[in-house]
């Protein structure tokens, strides 16, 4: 096992409610959990998103933690977080990292795999 390791694991959802598909405007959700499955306690600082919509328009979004938290997880401990993503198109992807630096000192990035916004029942 390495030493700084996290996982991540994303659902994502379409919030019809709030989107506009008339006006281009898709709203997506996901919930993202992060666990820590190296042997060093480590905090997340920052992330970088990448946002592509069905167009290849692409957004980055970088900032500080995640929905206003720099959560420190000791071995084994997750956290989990939901937050949402406005797409132009019904369809979309994302991928990203998040920045860590572990109890003692280390600094490492942890890679988020990529993932897909899309409107139910629209991929085949």
């Amino acid at each position: 096992m390495a030493a700084y390791e996290m996982t991540v694991s994303v659902r994502t959802r379409y919030l019809e409610d709030q989107s506009e598909p008339d006006h281009l405007k898709y709203v997506f959700a996901y919930a993202i959990t992060i666990k820590n499955t190296g042997t060093v306690a480590a905090q997340l600082i920052s992330r970088h998103w990448t946002i592509t919509d069905a167009t290849n328009h692409i957004e980055e979004v970088r900032g500080l933690g995640v929905v206003g938290q720099q959560p420190l997880l000791p071995p084994g401990e997750q956290f989990e977080y939901t937050s949402g993503a406005t797409l132009k198109t019904p369809q979309g992807s994302m991928v990203g990292e998040y920045f860590c630096v572990a109890e003692d000192g280390e600094q490492f990035t942890v890679k988020i795999p990529e993932f897909v916004l899309s409107l139910p029942r629209t991929l085949h």
